[in-house]
Parts: structure tokens; C-alpha cells; sequence
């Protein structure tokens, strides 16, 4: 008799804790569309993309898809710039702010909780990305027509379609993954 109700208490569980995920997977949402999963980038891929930008403590490093903001963080710690991270997962930002003040970059990097579609980034002098050539090829004219001649674009693992970057490295990670980056230098055009 324990066992049964036990069995019934577990199934009443399950049953709902399946209607409550099926009721928010199934509930309407303004939140923009992904331009890429979250999948943070290695600390040594990092580190690749910004010695590629040859990015000093006069650039303003902007990561569209900042995930947990390693990216603007690491920017800020290592070479004095200024980052800006962009992410439209709230959970992300707040990942982003914590970890700025524990690596006390925290006035050198600020986090917006914005659709990367819609940012201005007519201050970058850099620009990274980790999404996905789609993605890319959507931001390519944004991102042409914004930036000052000299800004440069750095992709981790995706083009920006029959753009031809100025250089392309493949090099192999700390995993023993092989990783490929693209650079591109703004020249004034905008690129559709």
C-alpha cells in the first residue's frame, strides 16, 4: 500500500512538472530570436581573438553574444580597454556583472541585455563574434555601416559570407580542438 501511493505521489510529480515546462515552452514570448546557442568560448580562443585585433587600451571592444562576458573582461584585464558586452539572456548579464567585479574590471566593462540586431556600435574600434555565419551575414551590413574605417572584426569559427577576411589563423586550442578565426578591417563600405 506505501508503495503504491508512494508510485502515485512520484507519477502526480512528474505529471506535473511536465505540464508546468510544456505550459512555458508554449507560452508566448517578445524576447528576440538567438542569433546563436550559447556556447562559451575557451579562455586560450579568448586570448587568440584579441592579440589578432591588436587590441590596446585605446579600443572598445564590443562581444555580440557576450555570453558570461569573458570576452570584454579579459579585454579590459589584459590590454585596458574598454568592453561592452551584449546578450539577450538576462541569467548571461548577470553572469557578465558578477564576473567583471570579481576580476575588478567593473569600470571598464558594462553589459546590455539587448538584441544584438539593434545595437549601436559606432564607438567599437573591435568587434568579436561567436555566431553563426547566418548571424553574421544578418550584422554584416549593421556592422559595416556603423564602424569607423579601421575597426576590426574578429569571428571565431564563422565568415561573414563573400566577405574576404584580411587574415585567417587556424590554430589548435588547449582541448586539441582545431580553431579557426577571421579578420576583417572596416574600410567605409557598407557590405549588404
Amino acid at each position: 500500500m506505501l508503495f503504491r501511493k508512494l508510485v502515485l505521489m512520484l507519477a502526480l510529480a512528474s505529471l506535473l512538472v511536465f505540464s508546468l515546462s510544456r505550459s512555458d515552452a508554449q507560452a508566448p514570448t517578445t524576447a528576440p530570436a538567438s542569433l546563436a546557442p550559447y556556447v562559451p568560448t575557451p579562455q586560450d580562443v579568448v586570448n587568440q581573438m584579441l592579440s589578432l585585433a591588436r587590441v590596446t587600451s585605446n579600443d572598445v571592444v564590443y562581444d555580440l553574444g557576450c555570453g558570461d562576458g569573458r570576452i570584454p573582461i579579459t579585454a579590459a584585464k589584459m590590454y585596458g580597454a574598454r568592453g561592452v558586452g551584449v546578450d539577450i539572456d538576462p541569467r548571461r548579464i548577470m553572469e557578465a556583472n558578477a564576473n567583471a567585479k570579481t576580476a575588478g574590471v567593473e569600470k571598464l566593462v558594462r553589459f546590455r541585455l539587448q538584441d544584438a540586431m539593434t545595437v549601436d556600435v559606432s564607438d567599437a574600434t573591435v568587434v568579436t563574434l561567436y555566431l553563426l555565419s547566418s548571424a553574421n551575414l544578418k550584422l554584416r551590413p549593421i556592422l559595416t555601416k556603423q564602424l569607423r574605417p579601421g575597426a576590426r572584426i574578429v569571428s571565431h569559427a564563422f565568415t561573414m559570407g563573400d566577405w574576404q577576411p584580411d587574415n585567417v589563423v587556424d590554430f589548435t586550442d588547449t582541448m586539441g580542438i582545431i580553431r579557426t578565426l577571421f579578420v576583417w578591417t572596416t574600410d567605409g563600405k557598407v557590405r549588404p
